[in-house]
């Protein structure tokens, strides 16, 4: 690594770390906490205000219905947590949703399962970053104002933050994931408190507002589908909560128990926490619109498109604490905050799935390389730059990106439920103990009503959004789809044809004879060495070859070979188009056309230069020759450097390098392993 370049990556993702110091990073439940559960925690910032948004295109009058979408959400919140503490115990080694899928139900299961949570894991960074920038906008102007680059700048800076690794992101997300959830208690406690026993009058920034509906009196199927639209919205709460299985291994021993207490734990927070702020949004009387500049009303007038619309959580923390109050600040600056850190539970499943799906020849096999601080540096850089681009696209708006969402999160829960019943069938039918009979029943039961709910809820979602956006993000899992098959394909397809044959084969045949080409340009320093190096493979033959593109160069080189006397046949073709490549491999396949059987050798010398700029001056034939002959069958190219002196200085720059100690690079050991200077004897 250049000096110039060590230096700021050492700084920004640290000193890397030994192979066997993977243990170090794994994870306690008070971290795993905050890295595998900041997404469903902090999706209560933006699920009801998703579903207020939905319910308002009826009016005001609408919002009582809230109540019940937010007890079916509760409901579906713990069946899934419920059947995925079955999938931690079951399947502990990480794959999670594709391990489940591709063993019970079958690779192509398996595989739409793995697309499906790509696919959401990079909305989970788009939505995340997108509605955390809006809450920090709704405080500090520039940031609304300039969201786009607001958002691409924070996707940076938490995937530098990722790189230095799962446990060192853990700990800086940590405090602000726990100041969140403590703050959001501290608001629902507090409302509750004035609500009922101060009997105080609380009112949102917006209870005087009065709602446009963009239909009239909704009644039969049309409000059914609605309140089924606004139930699919108020989902969004559950993304997330696949990535724990996703994790197990990145927690400590006991992994399974502590994974599914962790689970548990989270369940219970975003529930009580979706709860609490859907409830005291209608205490305080919030009103969102989706499109608020028209459909929201001060007075009998639009409000305009000036208008900007708080999030449901900053609307009901300003009824509870006031305006500008410290609690209000630290709610409000924590809740912007752990939208940010949300992202980080696709930073550690994208990754983690990659590496999976990598190792099963899905995905190109770098995602499955760790990097300097043993993460998937891979894996987090292809997940960083998926998310910018939807970032981009669709201008930083949450509202629009999470219309894309929890699609593949409910494809990845249905089958994933399914799979678990399969694979609990499949024990049974070998299983004579009673006591663990009894447990696979009630394990199989739990994950029968999980696939039979969650699949219910896919139908809903499919229906309800997919003239919304959600068709892109179908669009995207056929794309996943289709490449991890092709690339699966491909390496199956070079692995057979690689593979080594019971019986010798023609390739552990031994060729005939070895024909050895020296290419010559001109008699000097490297050439010479070239020669004296193929005169030491001993072939059948061995001759030089030059093209003739200039007659008087050619002349000389021909002079100056008899002159030295040089003992290995010079033979020169002639080139009346200058070129040099087509020559050389219409000469290789004449040769390889006369005698099939054997092997061409051709040595090309070639200078080694130690400037960056040196290395477009020279041996670019030499490249485009080698890439040529690279697919001509039954030939070897052997390159011959020759270092010249700019690179004996770059040889002594190198061992500077590796002298020098960039900061961070070096830390003193254990005490026990240093060395320890002996006790000097007293006169």
């Amino acid at each position: 690594m250049p000096k110039l370049t060590d230096v700021p990556k050492r700084i920004l993702i640290g000193r890397a770390l030994r192979s066997d110091r993977l243990g170090e990073t794994l994870l306690p439940k008070r971290i795993a906490l905050p890295v595998f559960a900041s997404d469903p925690l902090s999706s209560v910032a933006y699920a009801p205000g998703e579903v207020l948004l939905v319910l308002s295109i009826a009016g005001a009058s609408a919002y009582h219905f809230s109540p019940w979408i937010a007890a079916a959400v509760v409901v579906l919140m713990f069946t899934v947590v419920a059947s995925y503490r079955q999938n931690v115990h079951a399947y502990p080694s990480g794959g999670g949703d594709y391990e489940v899928a591709n063993t019970n139900l079958g690779p192509k299961a398996g595989l739409t399962v793995a697309s499906a949570l790509l696919v959401d894991y990079v909305l989970t960074v788009a939505v995340s970053i997108s509605s955390g920038v809006e809450n920090l906008g709704s405080a500090i102007p520039f940031v609304i104002e300039n969201k786009i680059m607001c958002a691409i700048g924070i996707i940076v800076i938490l995937t530098l933050m990722n790189l230095r690794g799962v446990r060192e992101s853990g700990k800086l997300f940590a405090i602000p994931t726990y100041i969140f959830v403590t703050g959001v208690f501290i608001m629902i406690v507090w409302g509750a408190y004035r609500g009922l026993v101060l009997n105080d009058s609380m009112r949102a920034p917006t209870a005087n507002f009065e709602i446009k509906p963009e239909e009239g009196d909704l009644a039969g199927f049309a409000l059914v589908f609605l309140l089924l639209r606004a139930f699919s919205s108020g989902c969004a709460a559950l993304t997330g909560v696949e990535a724990i299985s996703n994790g197990v291994p990145a927690f400590r021993k006991p992994k399974s128990r502590n994974a599914a207490t962790t689970l548990a734990l989270m369940g219970t927070l975003a529930v009580t926490m979706f709860c609490g702020i859907i409830g005291l949004a209608m205490a305080t009387d919030v009103k969102m619109a989706e499109f608020p500049g028209r459909d929201l009303l001060r007075d009998g007038v639009p409000v305009g498109d000036g208008y900007v619309q708080n999030p449901v959580i900053t609307q009901v923390a300003a009824a509870v604490f006031g305006s500008d109050t410290f609690f209000f600040v630290l709610l409000a600056g924590a809740t912007a905050l752990v939208l940010f850190l949300a992202a980080n539970t696709a930073y550690n499943g994208f990754p983690l799935l990659g590496s999976i799906l990598a190792q099963d020849r899905y995905l190109p096999r770098q995602l499955h390389t760790r990097g300097d601080r043993l993460a998937f540096s891979n894996g987090i850089v292809l997940l960083a730059g998926a998310a910018i681009l939807l970032v981009w696209l669709y201008g930083a708006d949450s509202t629009k990106l999470i219309q894309l969402y929890i699609v593949g999160v409910f494809v990845s829960f249905t089958l994933s439920q399914t799979g678990m019943v399969r694979h609990w069938n499949r024990h049974l039918r070998t299983e004579r103990d009673k006591a663990k009979r009894r447990h696979m029943i009630r394990s199989r039961a739990i994950n029968t009503f999980g696939a039979f709910f969650t699949g219910l809820v896919l139908i809903v979602v499919l229906a309800t959004k997919f003239t919304h956006g959600a068709w892109v993000a179908l669009l995207g899992m056929v794309i996943f789809y289709g490449t991890m098959t092709a690339i699966r394909r491909h390496y199956d397809h070079v692995a057979r044809e690689i593979a080594a044959a019971e019986s010798p084969g023609e390739d552990g045949v031994r060729p005939s004879r070895v024909h050895t080409i020296v290419l010559v340009s001109k008699l000097h320093k490297p050439t010479l060495r070239a020669l004296a190096f193929a005169k030491l493979t001993r072939s059948d033959r061995l001759e030089a070859l030059s093209i003739n593109v200039d007659p008087a160069e050619t002349k000389q080189l021909r002079d100056e070979w008899e002159r030295r006397g040089i003992n290995v046949p010079l033979k020169i073709l002639d080139s009346p188009y200058r070129e040099i490549t087509r020559p050389v491999i219409e000469y290789v396949r004449g040769l390889r056309t006369e005698n099939p059987r054997d092997v061409i050798s051709i040595f090309i010398p070639e200078y080694v230069v130690g400037r960056w700029f040196e290395q477009v001056l020279h041996n670019q034939s030499a490249l485009r020759l080698k890439g040529r002959l690279l697919f001509t069958p039954g030939v070897m190219v052997t390159s011959v450097p020759y270092q010249l002196e700019s690179s004996e200085v770059a040889k002594k720059r190198a061992r500077r390098r590796a002298e020098w100690n960039a900061p961070g690079a070096v830390r003193r050991g254990p005490v026990d392993t240093r060395t320890k200077k002996e006790p000097t004897e007293k006169p």
